[in-house]
């Protein structure tokens, strides 16, 4: 027997389950949201809800932005941090969604995300 059939034998022979637990799912969930939005995962909140049988999650963050006299200088600055609040908060939900399927396996529903405050940061590329 191969390795590679042993550990298919082992894998697919073993009976129970496997769980992930709730506060590992929300561990998780904040710490793609803080990097899809560029803030610290300590900021974020995140609840889980049943959604027919999936997973629904709602996530309350701040965002980071450039200081508004970097932006008055050089409105480019705007684009160097993704875009508008709204265009990266859309596309952290489908990011957080991506990112917690991939890595945990369990199907979402959905990506709910309330933008809570802004955190000036530096930086952002200049396109």
């Amino acid at each position: 027997m191969s390795v590679a059939e042993a550990v298919e034998y082992t894998t697919t022979s073993l009976a129970g389950h496997n769980r992930i637990s709730t506060q590992a799912l929300t561990s998780l969930a904040r710490a793609a949201a803080a990097e899809a939005l560029g803030v610290e995962a300590s900021d974020i909140r995140a609840d889980w809800t049943d959604d027919d049988g999936l997973l629904a999650l709602s996530i309350v963050a701040p965002i980071s932005v450039p200081a508004l006299t970097e932006v008055l200088r050089d409105p480019r600055r705007v684009q160097g941090f993704g875009g508008s609040i709204w265009d990266r908060a859309v596309a952290a939900k489908a990011r957080v969604l991506e990112t917690v399927t991939r890595l945990s396996g369990s199907q979402l529903s959905r990506v709910d995300i309330r933008i809570s405050g802004a955190q000036v940061r530096e930086g952002g590329r200049v396109q």
